[in-house]
C-alpha cells in the first residue's frame, strides 16, 4: 500500500507580520476538519512561525472564536 503524501498548504513568509488570533478565517486554513492544528510539514511554516500559529489558535479557542472540536 502506497502512503499518500499530504498536500502542503501555502504558509507565510517569516517577514510577514505576526499571526493575529482574531483572523479566524486565516487560522481555520491550518486546522483539520476535527479541529486539530496541522503539522509543520503540511502547513509549510518554519519552527518559529508554527509556534506562533499554535499560540494564535489556542488564544482564539480560549476566546471562543474557533471551536475546540470540529
Amino acid at each position: 500500500m502506497v502512503r499518500k503524501i499530504p498536500k502542503v498548504i501555502a504558509g507565510r513568509n517569516c517577514d510577514d507580520p505576526v499571526l493575529d488570533h482574531k483572523d479566524t478565517e486565516y487560522l481555520s486554513k491550518f486546522l483539520t476538519p476535527q479541529g486539530q492544528i496541522v503539522s509543520r510539514r503540511r502547513s509549510g511554516f518554519c519552527t518559529q512561525c508554527q509556534r506562533q500559529l499554535k499560540k494564535a489558535v489556542k488564544r482564539a479557542r480560549h476566546l471562543a472564536l474557533l471551536p475546540f472540536v470540529g
